[in-house]
């Protein structure tokens, strides 16, 4: 199939080398025309270390070029997500699958990636699919062929089967799922909880508490799903607790080295220049406190991490204000 991929950072590239070794016609494309020359020449991205990109993948710096395709994958830094959709909709073709591979919910308008692409698409008179692409899959590995397994989300179950059957190969198993916002929802809200994960092991803390912020994550986003309407058991799969896991756990997540930083005594803003890439927990913060509130669900892991990031809570503070909560049943709801 001829694919157009927006985004070229890691994990859009990553997506494009696999998507090229299936077989697929792939064109990449980069708001960044110095990034696209970068690669075209070096076939290799920087922070893809060991990763050779296959000589087939296709660059372009025009997005008109990279829209005319069947299949369309939007994988931008979650900030840049409506500005993308926006440029990219007059190129759209009828009848094109749009999916999202990025992670995030939009600050004011509180809406997820797939609904931000259909607000930029509603009024464009041409049909069109939407769909989400999740799972723990973090680029360093899946650039070198390393086994994972993905979740195609969409409500038309033909389109999550053929997303599905194209980036299926030996180290890419894909499941589907009915469940976009779902999917979406954990995707966001576990770069969060993956900041506190990092926090805890900056702090000096260990395994135990590590394991004890994870299962309460888990707790807290699924919360957070059921009150939006979403499938319990997306929460238990692979975008949610799969996703989790390996953020709040994995060498390569910038979330959890954010968070990281932050507990040995970092600011946000000079963990953020250390790392050098889009901290996507960050961005989340504010959608999902204004979500919280809203719907009126509980989610004191998020809110600590949003007093010691957005407020200059100590991380003492906020661990101690955790620990100290009110005795509740792990059965409620």
């Amino acid at each position: 199939m001829k694919i157009g991929i927006l985004g070229a950072g890691t994990w859009g590239t990553a997506l494009a080398a696999l998507l090229v070794r299936n077989g697929h016609d792939v064109t990449l494309w980069s708001a960044i025309p110095e990034e696209i020359d970068t690669l075209r020449e070096t076939k290799a991205h920087r922070n893809l270390p060991g990763a050779t990109l296959p000589d087939e993948l296709k660059y372009t710096k025009s997005i008109a070029e990279a829209c005319d395709s069947p299949l369309i994958i939007y994988v931008v830094p979650s900030e840049f997500i409506r500005a993308t959709a926006r440029a990219a909709a007059p190129y759209v073709k009828d009848g094109a699958v749009l999916v999202s591979a990025a992670k995030g919910i939009e600050p004011k308008s509180l809406k997820t990636m797939t609904e931000i692409i259909d607000d930029e698409m509603k009024n464009s008179g041409i049909s069109y699919t939407l769909a989400a692409l999740s799972g723990p899959t973090h680029a360093e590995e899946v650039a070198l062929g390393q086994p994972t397994s993905i979740v195609a989300a969409s409500e038309n179950d033909e389109a999550a089967l053929m997303i599905a059957k194209i980036f299926s190969n030996s180290c890419m198993r894909v499941y589907t799922n009915t469940d976009v916002m779902g999917v979406e929802i954990a995707g966001a809200l576990k770069n969060i909880i993956a900041i506190a994960s990092g926090i805890n092991r900056g702090m000096g803390f260990g395994d135990n508490a590590q394991a004890m912020l994870i299962t309460r994550g888990v707790a807290e986003i699924t919360r957070m799903g059921l009150a939006l309407g979403c499938k319990r058991r997306t929460f238990m799969g692979l975008a949610g607790i799969g996703d989790l896991i390996v953020t709040c756990t994995s060498r390569h997540s910038r979330n959890n080295r954010c968070g990281e930083l932050i507990g040995k005594g970092k600011t946000y803003e000079e963990a953020k220049a250390e790392i050098g890439m889009v901290v996507e927990g960050y961005h989340a913060l504010e959608a999902a406190m204004e979500l919280s509130r809203k719907l009126e669900v509980e989610m004191p892991i998020t809110e600590a991490v949003y007093r010691v990031i957005k407020e200059g809570e100590s991380v003492k503070d906020a661990m101690i204000s955790l620990m100290n909560r009110n005795i509740k049943s792990e059965l409620d709801g």
